[in-house]
């Protein structure tokens, strides 16, 4: 059976999700996220498909894990699908599954965290685009503190590209108490600045560390820039002043990314001269 009335309670359940309403239950939208979410073991309660959807070959096998999983498939006619989805352009495809379990015990998991603490980033786009770069660099977690937009938002996870769906997060958290969480934990405090901290290229981030961004304009507060153990600035040719969160973001992670990597190499060749040499 086809659903065709956008009065249909399914209708509903979609649209408290899109505003976040839905409590633990986060929105799916797009074959690409839906894939993701069941590859990750994120439980999906409800799905919803077009008829001209079941008929895709990225589709079909996705249905299959849904059914296999336990999931109640609903097949809905296109304008039913337009009235569900929060984008333009409806993928055929939508999904509401509960939200992973966010644990700041995994966030600083390992003995090198690398965690972004993103503080007042208000646009979703920013933040998703912030948890992709984070695990894409080999960042161990990503809080979203103070007045930052909901990284478990459909906006946001669309923004991650399915990051949001596997590295481990942190929400609705006071910068205060994130930035204190962190220290507890080991890491040095890393604050971004625009202008008269430390060059990226200059500053230690082999250690467990914490980065934090701050939002859009504003950037972060002076209380906690003055607080950090570090204050690093990205070198810009003028008159460019600033850049966007998730660029800053990108810049600082990747960077922490080489060095990690350049250590381990000559750890590596370390121990290789040291067991020649007793050889």
């Amino acid at each position: 059976m086809t659903i065709t009335s956008r009065q249909n309670p399914l209708v509903a359940r979609f649209r408290d999700a899109a505003h976040g309403d839905g409590g633990a239950v986060i929105l799916l939208d797009g074959a690409h996220l839906v894939a993701d979410a069941i590859a990750a073991g994120v439980t999906i309660e409800l799905a919803a498909v077009t008829p001209a959807a079941r008929e895709r070959t990225d589709v079909r096998p996705l249905l299959a894990a849904l059914v296999d999983a336990g999931a109640t498939v609903a097949t809905v006619a296109q304008p039913v699908m337009d009235a569900i989805s929060p984008v333009r352009s409806a993928s055929g495809i939508a999904a509401l599954a509960l939200r992973p379990a966010s644990s700041a015990d995994r966030v600083y998991a390992g003995a090198r965290s690398l965690v972004a603490i993103a503080i007042d980033v208000q646009d979703p786009g920013n933040i998703g685009a912030i948890v992709r770069v984070a695990e894409a660099a080999g960042g161990t977690g990503v809080v979203a503190a103070a007045g930052s937009a909901n990284p478990f938002g459909w906006k946001a996870l669309r923004g991650s590209m399915g990051s949001g769906l596997r590295l481990p997060m942190a929400a609705g958290i006071d910068a205060g108490a994130a930035v204190a969480d962190a220290r507890t934990r080991g890491c040095r405090i890393v604050a971004t600045a625009p202008r008269g901290g430390t060059p990226v290229f200059d500053v230690d981030l082999k250690g467990p560390i914490a980065v934090l961004i701050g939002g859009e304009g504003p950037g972060l507060p002076a209380s906690l820039v003055d607080a950090a153990d570090e204050r690093i600035t990205i070198p810009m040719q003028a008159p460019v002043e600033s850049l966007n969160a998730a660029v800053t973001a990108a810049l600082i992670l990747y960077e922490a990314r080489r060095q990690r990597a350049a250590s381990s190499h000559e750890t590596h060749e370390n121990r290789r001269n040291t067991r020649k040499q007793n050889d």
